[in-house]
C-alpha cells in the first residue's frame, strides 16, 4: 500500500495556481457540501510508534505538505523511528529546502517529485523570481553528494498550453543528470472562480495540439531506442498495450491513502481533512474504506482507463458541465492519440528496438498519470 503523510499544511511559496487562487475560494460552496475536520492541526502530531505499528512490510510512505521540508525534524524523526521496518520513502516538494536535509536522510528517499513548470521564465512566472535557479542548484548539490534516487520534474500546466516546448526543455535537464522523469498536471477544475469558458476552450485546442506534437516526438525517440520517462504517456500506454483497466490511475481511495496531521486516513491528499473522505485511522486495524469516482464518469467509455481523472475534481464539481467536458476533452485526446500509436510501438518492441521493460514505471507514489 502507498500512503501520503501530511507533515504540514504550511508552505513557503505563494504560487499563482495554488495559494493565489485559494485566496479567491472562500465562497466556493464546499463548506456546505463537505464536513471539514477543524481539529486537524497545521503540523503533524502523528505518533511515530503508532505509525510504525500501522505500516506493513513493503508499504511506501510519501512525505507531503504543504511543503514537507518546512518541518525537517518531523521528517527525520519518522525516518529514524521507522528503522527496521522494510518500507520505502518518497517525497513531493518544491525543492527550495533540499539543501537543508542531510544527505543521509535524502538517500533514504527513493523517489522525489520536485515542482518545476518548464523553463526558467515559465517556472518563475508561477512560483516567483529566482525559484527555477534555486531548485536546479539544490538538485545539482544533492546529486554531487551522491543522491541517485529518481527525481521527477512535476509540472503544473497553467494558462500556457505549450506543453511540448516546456517538456523538451526539461528533457535537456534529464540529459544533464538533474531529473530522471517528467509528469504534468493541467491546472483545471480545482477552483471554482478561475473558470473562463472562452479562454479555457482556446487553451484546450492549443494544449491538445502541443500534446500530439510531444507524443510524435516521443515515438520518434522510441524508434531510436530511447523511451523517455513521461508518466502520462507511460501510464496510458501500459493500459492500452496490455489491455488493462484501471480505477483512478493515482491509486487514491484503494491503493493510495493519506495520513493527515492527526492520524486519520483519507482517500486523497487534497481532501486529507475532509470527514466525508475518511477511510480509517492509524489506530485501527480494520480494512480501509474504498472510495472511487462516481456520477457521469461511470458511464463514460474512457472510464476504465481514466478512472475519473481525480477524486477531488470528481466530487467537488466546482466547474460547470461545459468546463468539465473541456477537461475531459484533453483526457480523451491523450488516450485516443496514444491508442493510435500502439501498433507502431508494438512493432518496435517486436523488432527489439526497445523492450517492454523500457516502459515500466512505479505506480501510486505521486504522478497522477491523468493530467
Amino acid at each position: 500500500m502507498h500512503y501520503h503523510i501530511i507533515l504540514t499544511e504550511r508552505c513557503n511559496l505563494k504560487c499563482k495556481y495554488c495559494y493565489e487562487k485559494s485566496m479567491h475560494e472562500f465562497e466556493n460552496g464546499l463548506d456546505k457540501k463537505w464536513k471539514y475536520d477543524m481539529k486537524a492541526p497545521y503540523d503533524s502530531v502523528v505518533d511515530v510508534k503508532k505509525l510504525k505499528k500501522f505500516l506493513k512490510k513493503g508499504d511506501t510512505l510519501i512525505f507531503y505538505g504543504g511543503e514537507p521540508l518546512i518541518i525537517i525534524e518531523k521528517l527525520k524523526e519518522i525516518i529514524e523511528g521507522l528503522q527496521g521496518l522494510e518500507i520505502r520513502f518518497c517525497m513531493q516538494t518544491n525543492g527550495l529546502f533540499l539543501d537543508k536535509l542531510p544527505i543521509k536522510y535524502l538517500k533514504k528517499i527513493e523517489r522525489m517529485l520536485i515542482s518545476i513548470d518548464g523553463n526558467e521564465k515559465r517556472t518563475d512566472w508561477g512560483k516567483g523570481t529566482g525559484n527555477y535557479k534555486r531548485v536546479i542548484e539544490n538538485i545539482r548539490k544533492i546529486r554531487k553528494q551522491g543522491y541517485k534516487g529518481e527525481i521527477v520534474a512535476r509540472m503544473c500546466i497553467s494558462e500556457f498550453p505549450d506543453l511540448c516546448e516546456q517538456v523538451l526543455h526539461l528533457i535537456k535537464l534529464i540529459t544533464e543528470g538533474i531529473f530522471d522523469s517528467i509528469h504534468w498536471q493541467i491546472d483545471a477544475g480545482f477552483y471554482k472562480n478561475d473558470y473562463d469558458e472562452k479562454n479555457f476552450s482556446e487553451f484546450v485546442e492549443k494544449y491538445n495540439f502541443s500534446l500530439t506534437k510531444l507524443l510524435n516526438w516521443w515515438v520518434d525517440e522510441i524508434k531510436k531506442g530511447r523511451v523517455w520517462k513521461l508518466y502520462p504517456f507511460l501510464g496510458i500506454f501500459d493500459c492500452l498495450y496490455h489491455n488493462k483497466t484501471s480505477k483512478l490511475q493515482c491509486g487514491s481511495g484503494y491503493a493510495n491513502y493519506t495520513i493527515n496531521t492527526k492520524g486519520n486516513l483519507s482517500a486523497c491528499p487534497i481532501m486529507n481533512s475532509v470527514k466525508n473522505f475518511y477511510c480509517g485511522d492509524i489506530d485501527s486495524n480494520k480494512k480501509l474504506k474504498e472510495i472511487n469516482c462516481n456520477g457521469k464518469c461511470l458511464k463514460c467509455d474512457y472510464y476504465k482507463i481514466c478512472g475519473g481523472r481525480c477524486l477531488y475534481w470528481n466530487y467537488s464539481q466546482l466547474w460547470p458541465e461545459k468546463g468539465n467536458e473541456l477537461i475531459c476533452k484533453t483526457i480523451k485526446h491523450l488516450i485516443d492519440e496514444m491508442r493510435s500509436k500502439i501498433p507502431e510501438i508494438r512493432e518496435l518492441i517486436n523488432k527489439k528496438i526497445v523492450t517492454e521493460k523500457n516502459f515500466e514505471f512505479e505506480k501510486y507514489f505521486g504522478p497522477e498519470i491523468i493530467p
